[in-house]
């Protein structure tokens, strides 16, 4: 028999953090046995129509738009999964109408618009502290490398006073957002 498919509406629903965000799916399906297409269910395409977008509404609160971890699985940044899990989840409800779900997939995601900025700006956030973190612990493997390389090769001997000075002030040039405007002193360390 033909496959047909149809694009879901975009529904409103909450993630699994809570938070409210729009879905669509389209759902690529064709009747297999057509007794029970015609005799088990009143209307096979609304029925079709209307598992499908309760299967999405479950399938959205399974996961959380956007991962917290590298680790976790999320509605945006695991298409094959979700769609996978979109699919099975569809084809669970449709079984008993002879219909074979060949393929479901989201069309549409985003954040509601009540909160579509304020998570922006959680997004922009985040960035900014992983791209900080990152500079920090390079910064801190520049500064370990220039004690070792100053220790190994006898430049100038620091006691831990100068070394913690040292750091310091590596740490706030390496770590700096604005360019670091240099004070030399005229005077004497101690």
């Amino acid at each position: 028999l033909r496959v047909r498919n149809f694009e879901s509406g975009k529904l409103k629903v909450n993630d699994l953090d809570g938070n409210p965000i729009e879905i669509g799916a389209i759902v690529v399906w064709q009747v297999i046995d057509t007794a029970e297409a015609v005799f088990m269910v009143d209307d096979y395409e609304n029925f079709v129509h209307i598992q499908a977008e309760s299967a999405l509404r479950q399938m959205a609160t399974s996961y959380s738009y956007d991962s917290h971890d590298e680790k976790g699985i999320s509605l945006r940044g695991n298409g094959k999964e979700v769609n996978a899990h979109l699919r099975d989840e569809i084809q669970e409800r449709l079984a008993k109408a002879g219909v074979e779900v060949v393929e479901a997939r989201i069309s549409h995601l985003a954040y509601a618009q009540e909160i579509a900025q304020a998570m922006l700006q959680r997004q922009q956030a985040s960035a900014i502290v992983a791209a900080r973190t990152r500079i920090v612990e390079g910064a801190v493997g520049m500064v370990e490398l220039a004690l070792e390389h100053l220790s190994q090769r006898g430049v100038v001997e620091l006691d831990n006073e100068r070394k913690a000075a040292m750091v310091s002030n590596l740490l706030v040039v390496l770590c700096g957002d604005r360019a670091t405007q240099p004070v030399v002193n005229a005077g004497t360390l101690y």
